[in-house]
């Protein structure tokens, strides 16, 4: 199945503990890169979200990203553990002492430091239950938005194919022609010397510039890949890497037929495939 790497997906939902929302950003990459971005009281998910998208998704660049904003419950006495602020105040005392030029403590920065305030233990249990199944659901629908790109893209490279093979369809018709307009300029060009030629001679150099311009074979490889495109096109799994291959040969069976190429049909032919096969190449960049 044709998957592209680009797509977005965003999930916002309502619990008693706050409002949850994802979003998750694919790009093209070489390979599954994976970046989760959570809130402090989420942290304990990440392992579960890496392996959960590893899952599902093969290759490209993902950003996942968490947002939690908690249900406001009005003013919340502040429980400040005077131990702790006790022997904060103490080392800062110290310090003081012999750098007596340092600018004065600042009770904010010190309700700051970790521990001086004790936080109430929430149960962040439904919390991450709720922010798992969320973002389950922003992943289905991630998948289905690369999956619906991914149709369109084999669509798109199913027409270049056509295209393409009708191209060397075209080209196997010109080669009578081909061979001989080379044979009829071959004997001008004898016709014009004073000692008439070696019969003989003139098929023997006649079969060395027919081989020397003969595309058979290219055109056999070309149409190979082209059914080959067909089937990968067709398989289940990730293909992005086989297409990509495919497209190195075609390239390189049309470069060899344009430089074999010595009418101009044949060289319009090669220049038309290197169009179709780039613009084939730069959408399967985004192809998982």
């Amino acid at each position: 199945m044709i998957r592209s790497m680009t797509a977005f997906a965003r999930q916002e939902a309502d619990t008693e503990a706050g409002t949850l929302s994802w979003e998750i950003r694919s790009l093209n990459h070489r390979y599954l890169e994976l970046g989760v971005r959570l809130p402090e009281e989420l942290r304990a998910v990440e392992a579960a979200v890496r392996e959960r998208a590893g899952k599902r998704l093969g290759r490209g660049k993902v950003e996942c990203t968490c947002r939690y904003r908690p249900v406001a419950t009005g003013t919340v006495p502040v429980d400040i553990d005077q131990d702790n602020l006790g022997r904060l105040l103490t080392a800062c005392e110290t310090v003081t002492a012999r750098l007596p030029e340092t600018v004065p403590l600042n009770p904010i920065d010190l309700l700051r430091w970790p521990g001086v305030v004790r936080e109430d233990m929430v149960d962040t249990g439904p919390l991450v239950k709720a922010a798992l199944a969320l973002f389950e659901q922003t992943l289905d629908e991630l998948v289905a938005a690369r999956q619906r790109e991914g149709a369109q893209i084999r669509e798109l490279l199913l027409q270049r194919c056509t295209a393409m093979d009708e191209l060397v369809v075209r080209a196997r018709t010109l080669l009578p022609e081909i061979r001989t307009a080379l044979r009829t300029r071959l004997e001008a060009r004898l016709a014009e010397l004073e000692t008439p030629a070696d019969p003989g001679r003139l098929e023997q150099e006649l079969v060395l510039q027919i081989q020397k311009i003969d595309v058979d074979e290219e055109l056999d490889r070309l149409q190979s890949h082209i059914g080959e495109m067909h089937r990968v096109l067709d398989r289940k799994e990730p293909v992005g890497r086989r297409l990509d291959f495919l497209m190195q040969e075609l390239n390189r069976e049309a470069n060899t037929l344009g430089s074999k190429s010595v009418a101009v049909d044949t060289t319009g032919i090669s220049v038309e495939l290197k169009v179709l096969i780039e613009q084939m190449r730069e959408q399967i960049q985004n192809v998982e």
